[in-house]
């Protein structure tokens, strides 16, 4: 029978020195918020990474993801994404088997190259490594939670002879992001899902699923959109433009989709929208593109938003949730060939 994706929201706890608040207060106020969203109807939340950030960037995922798991009973937690070379293998594949444990089986990793140079520095790793570093780690956490003995030997990591204790009961999907072709090649390959940035990749990443010899119509995809909705779009997007120029401008500035150089930071908020992944849509709008998106790609088995730009209100994020959850989500329908 087909199904609706599961809607979530998406974190990343930033909190510039514009807008700053205490981070513990900030911290409680997004825990409350997203144990609120579960009675609302959202069935996910996704927690990113970064490091060395002065507006506190979320660093630690897995350690929010373990308290999200105890103020909330059916959510899926994941992540989206980790930055998996920047890790010890084992101590994630310890540390996500925990979390799947504490949350009742609801946790997934999603994780993801990575590309800003002073991370891979500072944890002693070569970004040019990249492509190993994480094609052996998603090795080494597959043979962890299958209770293998490993007995490892690769270009970056070796482990002699270690099982790792305890097993997840419901073993994590590994859910694996990308931009470049060969990051998206490499989902198709090695992980169980794929975390495009909006409609990027898509069909690339279901060509590459057929080319495997695998049906196109078992693939996972979990959508992350960067769609503002709102009852006058066009009003939000100036009222939250300093945060939306925020936002993006950093990622560019990291060279998130390419390099810096190539990408100069947009000067208003209406260029960043212009020329970015942002969508402004009603709730009427949001309903029609939802449904497109449904019914062209039923492979789409989560659809997250970004709950708070960065610097942004609880009170005002808050808003545009309570408006999705009671005037777009009654209103999707699973697609007719899911």
């Amino acid at each position: 029978m087909a199904t609706l994706p599961t809607f979530g929201l998406w974190y990343d706890f930033r909190n510039p020195a514009e807008w700053r608040r205490p981070f513990g207060r900030m911290y409680a106020d997004y825990l409350d918020q997203i144990a609120n969203a579960e009675a609302l109807g959202f069935g996910s939340v996704w927690l990113t990474e970064h490091h060395f950030l002065d507006d506190g960037y979320l660093p630690s995922p897995l350690i929010m993801a373990s308290a999200i798991g105890q103020r909330t009973r059916t959510m899926r937690i994941a992540t989206d994404l980790m930055v998996l070379p920047l890790h010890d293998p084992v101590r994630i594949a310890e540390d996500a088997a925990v979390l799947s444990l504490v949350t009742g089986g609801r946790f997934d990793l999603g994780v993801g190259l990575g590309y800003k140079e002073a991370e891979f520095v500072q944890f002693g790793r070569s970004i040019k490594h990249r492509p190993s570093l994480i094609e052996e780690s998603v090795e080494i956490l597959r043979r962890a939670w299958a209770g293998e003995t490993i007995d490892f030997q690769g270009r970056r990591f070796t482990i002699n002879n270690h099982a790792i204790t305890p097993r997840p009961e419901r073993v994590p999907r590994i859910l694996l992001g990308g931009i470049a072709p060969p990051a998206i090649e490499r989902a198709a390959r090695i992980a169980d899902g794929f975390l495009p940035s909006g409609e990027n990749g898509i069909d690339l990443y279901l060509r590459t699923v057929a080319d495997l010899g695998r049906d196109p119509a078992e693939a996972r995809i979990m959508h992350g959109s960067w769609a503002i909705i709102a009852p006058d779009p066009e009003a939000e997007a100036a009222r939250i433009g300093p945060h939306i120029l925020y936002q993006i401008n950093q990622y560019r500035q990291w060279g998130a989709w390419g390099p810096p150089e190539a990408s100069p930071p947009f000067a208003t908020a209406r260029e960043a929208i212009e020329g970015s992944l942002y969508r402004l849509w009603d709730a009427a709008e949001a309903v029609v593109q939802l449904q497109r998106l449904i019914d062209r790609y039923p492979q789409i088995r989560d659809i997250h938003f970004w709950a708070q730009l960065p610097g942004e209100s609880v009170e005002s994020g808050q808003r545009r949730l309570d408006y999705i959850a009671k005037n777009v989500l009654p209103h999707l329908r699973p697609s007719a060939s899911g």
